[in-house]
């Protein structure tokens, strides 16, 4: 297999797990997230901050934030087509997000070996300002996310 033809089969891959993993995923249908883009070991996904998001101050709950930020990261670790989850995650918020804003979670794999995988998500806001950090340590877990890819 050429070089090019083995990145369009892993960037193949990268976007069918992606849309796997947010197939039978609830909570992100039910903030609305969507997958913007996704590659081997990357995603970026969006979420519009609805009423329901909000926390007591008027601005987007740091949870929902962090479902965001957790969603991108499972779409980034499970890129390569081998089951991944999250093992240890931890965020810091900078700035508020306010109700109505489109926000973008930008994951990238930082390193990958073994069964281990290092993440970091970049939250921002609707300017593209920078509101938040989050870091992800995946496990491998075993089995493949799609059990082979969407013909060409």
């Amino acid at each position: 297999m050429t070089q090019r033809r083995a990145e369009v089969e892993a960037q193949r891959i990268a976007e069918a797990a992606a849309r796997a993993m947010l197939a039978g995923d609830q909570i992100s249908r039910a903030f609305g997230i969507a997958l913007l883009a996704a590659g081997p070991g990357h995603a970026t996904l969006a979420m519009t901050v609805g009423e329901g998001m909000l926390n007591g101050f008027g601005t987007c709950h740091g949870g929902a934030l962090f479902t965001l930020a957790d969603t991108a990261l499972s779409c980034a670790c499970n890129s390569h087509n081998e089951r991944s989850m999250a093992h240890h995650c931890a965020i810091v918020f900078l700035r508020p997000a306010k109700p109505g804003e489109r926000l973008t979670a930008a994951a990238r794999e930082s390193s990958r070996h073994g069964r281990i995988g290092i993440y970091t998500v970049t939250l921002r806001d609707g300017a593209g300002e920078v509101i938040g950090e989050f870091f992800g340590h995946t496990r491998l877990i075993g089995g493949a996310v799609v059990a082979e890819p969407p013909p060409q």
